[in-house]
């Protein structure tokens, strides 16, 4: 049975950048469909970042998602009544959703600042591939790893 169509989603490049993954990010960080908290947010976190390395907030901002963005992960797979890990490459949406996510989540944990001030400080962080995000992006490459023998059972 076919699964039904999914269409490509189209989204409009950010306001101040022009930057269609930066909109998507803002996405991620929005609760609530507060998007205009989550805008002051993002920027206020770029503004940061602006301030104190002095680098292009955006290519910093570009850097630390391409450095989090995952290649494999382990998927489930029942074979014979024992479920395996198989490892499996990661496309590049959903690359992108589990970097960004891993990144917000990571500032979200942090205690005691603003949440702009914890975003960059994550982001630079992961610029520097350093951080709660880079952590869990080497811990899934690590079980990967382990269960390489595993791979045959890929679909």
């Amino acid at each position: 049975m076919r699964r039904k169509q999914v269409f490509k989603k189209y989204h409009k490049p950010d306001i101040e950048y022009g930057s269609v993954v930066l909109s998507r990010f803002i996405n991620y960080v929005m609760k609530d469909g507060k998007k205009s908290t989550a805008e002051r947010v993002v920027y206020g976190a770029l503004e940061k970042i602006k301030k104190d390395s002095k680098l292009s907030p955006i290519q910093v901002f570009e850097k630390a998602i391409e450095n989090i963005s995952p290649l494999v992960e382990v998927t489930s797979r029942r074979v014979g009544g024992a479920n395996y890990q198989v490892p499996r490459e990661v496309r590049p949406a959903r690359r992108f959703m589990l970097s960004a996510r891993w990144i917000i989540d990571a500032a979200h944990k942090k205690k005691g600042k603003g949440m702009a001030e914890k975003l960059a400080e994550e982001l630079l962080a992961a610029y520097k591939n350093e951080g709660a995000a880079m952590k869990k992006k080497l811990d899934m490459h690590r079980m990967a790893e382990a269960n390489r023998a595993f791979a045959h059972f890929a679909r």
